[in-house]
């Protein structure tokens, strides 16, 4: 599975913002996805997952604010960013891993995307 991610941008705080994350090849309709995070001088942290079924994972930092969905019909998925916050600023990336279930480490995720940049500024 190829994954592409795009949407990032630069956003006020209290904006929103909706990350999109494109896949090629038939392994997508079966995989869970993610979205994790790596921030300038930080380790990549996990923000959510969905698996095949739509049943979604968040992150504390995440919940009520984000939301993660996915199409597969289109192979997309999507995180819709609410009431972003400064410390939302980092390069968003799309990862997948061939199993039903969800998980937050990244280590569990054998596919990448590119990532996104998201700048939310005070």
């Amino acid at each position: 599975v190829q994954l592409q991610a795009c949407g990032g941008g630069l956003v006020q705080a209290g904006g929103s913002l909706r990350l999109s994350c494109t896949a090629s090849g038939r392994a997508f309709s079966s995989a869970t996805m993610a979205w994790f995070r790596q921030a300038p001088g930080k380790e990549r942290e996990f923000v959510a997952a969905i698996n095949r079924s739509g049943s979604s994972y968040y992150a504390d930092s995440a919940k009520g604010r984000f939301a993660i969905s996915r199409d597969n019909a289109k192979r997309l998925v999507f995180l819709q960013m609410n009431s972003l916050k400064p410390d939302d600023t980092a390069v968003y990336y799309c990862a997948g891993r061939p199993n039903l279930f969800n998980s937050a480490r990244s280590v569990d995720y054998a596919y990448w995307g590119q990532g996104t940049e998201v700048t939310v500024s005070s």
